[in-house]
């Protein structure tokens, strides 16, 4: 039977009623029946990980996990053992048994690491039953079901959080920190985007169904199951989040600025095909699929600021790992890949650049000062760490996350409208306002003080 007042109205009703959460977290959340308890649903690669992290956390509980892949479940029951926790209740009845665990379950949030297209109809069965959501990249597909997270958010008061955790990368985080400082002077222009060889990713024999992955070490993926199918039938910048979520804080956008337009522009798709020839010859079956995903996707993107985004989208060709990141603005630059910085002014040398590193510790953001030693270890260099925290602290104040659906949605849509203006020749689309307006006077919230 479950409690007179569940776990999640009790954080909010205390919160709402003046509670000191923030200035005595460990009193509220000390006890087992007060503690944040949050499902997991999908417990591949990245929802082991997360539930490492978040059983590493004293205010969390995992009372319940979903998956349908019993090798990943053993895996993910082995970090429960290993943190000396309890085992979670498993649902694992098919790939809609996770509606019976939101349904059933008192859970105060869930965290999603499934497949891409499980992400939107598992949010919204646990926003309508009264569950707060943090779902990994992208929050949604299409158009309409970024219009369902925001609509059914608003309408249930549950919270929508898409967990880009590049938004804390220590040194977008110490770039964000520049912006707001006035160093680059007027933004004019940022670039970011997926630029990553998955074609190993795309092409192995990994185990795992929601999420997939492996164990901690193992080189070895599972996402060809799902992710693969993505680049035969769509071509599209099918990974946005990673490159637009950072620019997308430095930019204000939802909170005094909008992304207004994007045109995008596909080449032709040759990588995937020749890596299946190049190693399993002419005559290999998958030699014979039609991939529509074009090599290089560039998409670019018109603010109501005036400023212009570029999103580039590369994972079928050989090259190294960059997220392409440049930040410009009317008094100088930062570029990521070759780790440099020119402002105009103070840069030693005209028309040289300089290196960024001294001007990264300078500028190095207060979340960081302060909770470096507890990021190391966390994966994705402290990342994790960072974006875990973000959602766990939203929940137990009750309050809007740093990266909400408005962010959620703005981001993710590039996936569905890239898609339309590539099939219509590059002809330039128009992106929804999701917030219908507020961004006119949504301050900047994400990375100005110390709480998230």
């Amino acid at each position: 039977m479950k409690p007179s007042i569940s776990r999640r109205d009790f954080v909010k009703t205390t919160t709402m009623a003046g509670v000191a959460a923030s200035i005595a977290p460990t009193i509220l959340f000390g006890s087992p029946s007060q503690r944040l308890q949050v499902g997991i649903i999908g417990t591949g690669f990245r929802g082991q990980w997360v539930s490492q992290l978040l059983l590493n956390r004293p205010d969390v509980d995992i009372p319940v996990i979903c998956d349908i892949d019993d090798i990943m479940i053993e895996r993910v029951l082995k970090i429960f053992e290993k943190a000396n926790r309890p085992l979670p209740k498993i649902y694992k009845n098919g790939p809609e048994d996770f509606r019976n665990m939101v349904a059933n379950e008192d859970l105060d949030g869930v965290y999603i690491a499934t497949p891409w297209e499980w992400h939107h109809p598992m949010a919204v069965a646990a926003m309508k039953n009264n569950i707060h959501v943090g779902t990994e990249v992208p929050a949604a597909l299409t158009v309409k079901e970024c219009w369902d997270l925001v609509n059914i958010s608003e309408k249930t008061g549950k919270l929508c959080m898409i967990m880009e955790n590049v938004n804390y990368r220590r040194d977008v985080m110490a770039v964000l920190n520049m912006v707001r400082q006035g160093l680059f002077g007027e933004l004019l222009h940022c670039q970011g985007g997926y630029q990553h060889d998955l074609r190993h990713v795309k092409f192995n024999d990994g185990v795992g169904a929601y999420g997939g992955g492996v164990e901690f070490g193992d080189k070895g993926f599972s996402e060809a199951r799902w992710r693969t199918q993505h680049s035969v039938d769509r071509n599209a910048d099918l990974y946005p989040t990673h490159g637009l979520g950072p620019v997308s804080t430095m930019l204000d956008i939802n909170r005094g600025n909008r992304m207004l337009s994007l045109t995008s522009t596909a080449t032709q798709s040759r990588g995937l095909h020749k890596y299946i020839v190049d190693l399993g010859g002419e005559n290999h079956p998958n030699a014979k699929i039609d991939f529509k995903l074009g090599d290089i996707v560039t998409t670019v993107i018109k603010c109501a600021k005036g400023q212009t985004v570029v999103l580039s989208h590369d994972t079928n060709s050989p090259r190294p790992y960059s997220l392409n990141f440049r930040v410009q603005g009317t008094q100088g630059l930062w570029m990521k890949d070759n780790r440099s910085i020119y402002i105009e002014g103070t840069s030693p040398s005209e028309h040289q650049w300089e290196s960024d590193e001294e001007y990264l510790k300078k500028y190095d953001h207060p979340l960081w000062k302060k909770f470096e030693d507890q990021a190391a270890g966390s994966g994705h260099g402290g990342m994790d760490f960072f974006i875990v925290r973000a959602f766990i602290e939203a929940l137990k104040d009750n309050q809007t996350p740093v990266i909400d659906v408005y962010d959620a949605v703005s981001m993710s849509v590039i996936v569905p409208l890239s898609e339309k203006s590539i099939k219509l020749n590059s002809t330039a689309v128009k992106i929804p306002d999701f917030t219908r307006g507020k961004w006119k006077t949504n301050p900047p919230i994400f990375g100005l003080d110390e709480r998230y």
